[in-house]
């Protein structure tokens, strides 16, 4: 229903129940809860800003969550559509970890390194990383985006497709990702992993 709400941060509070901030934007605030990562990053009370959104509607109530950038919140909308993974929880991973580092894990299968996130233990890392890597599997294109900006690609084709599978999965365009996975090779070392491409595509696609 609501991808983004652009205006006014009004007000930021940090909560027993959890961080939120408001934003304020013809005449109407709107209550975000968000990471505690976002809540320090957040523009303060006055300022401008951006924040993409996810509406969650439960049976007693509606509430909003909110992310000041874009891949954080398609993986939070993919790991809510884990079983046994609620909006809290969610938030909670994204707080502990960046998401080319949560994605990382997940292609990895390293559930030992999610339950450094309170309240994840052995068994639920593990179900998130059998779920979540299969849904971003799911996302895979048939055929790999060709990097046709540059000459001579050194990286590891494989390292390459694991890095735009992943972007597929988050939503962008393909000509988005040819020009991030473009950029992003370019100033790697020759033997970047996965993770390293998705890590700097994944910066360049933020600017």
């Amino acid at each position: 229903m609501y991808d983004y709400i652009k205006g006014i941060f009004t007000n930021k509070s940090n909560t027993s129940k959890g961080t939120y901030v408001t934003v304020e934007t013809f005449g109407i605030g709107y209550l975000l809860e968000v990471t505690l990562r976002d809540f320090n990053s957040a523009p303060e009370p006055g300022q401008e800003g951006k924040i993409y959104t996810v509406l969650l509607h439960r049976e007693d109530k509606m509430s909003l969550c909110g992310f000041l950038h874009k891949e954080a919140r398609d993986i939070f909308n993919i790991l809510i559509s884990v079983s046994g993974v609620g909006a809290k929880m969610a938030l909670t991973l994204l707080d502990e970890f960046e998401t080319s580092e949560l994605i990382g894990f997940v292609i990895e299968g390293n559930y030992k390194e999610l339950t450094r996130a309170k309240g994840v233990g052995p068994k639920l890392a593990q179900k998130i990383i059998l779920e979540l890597k299969d849904k971003l599997m799911n996302y895979q294109t048939k055929e790999p985006i060709k990097i046709t900006s540059i000459s001579e690609v050194k990286q590891d084709n494989q390292a390459i497709e694991d890095a735009q599978m992943v972007l597929v999965s988050l939503g962008y365009e393909r000509k988005e990702i040819q020009n991030a996975l473009s950029k992003a090779v370019s100033v790697l070392s020759d033997n970047a992993s996965a993770e390293d491409i998705l890590k700097e595509s994944l910066r360049i696609l933020s600017l």
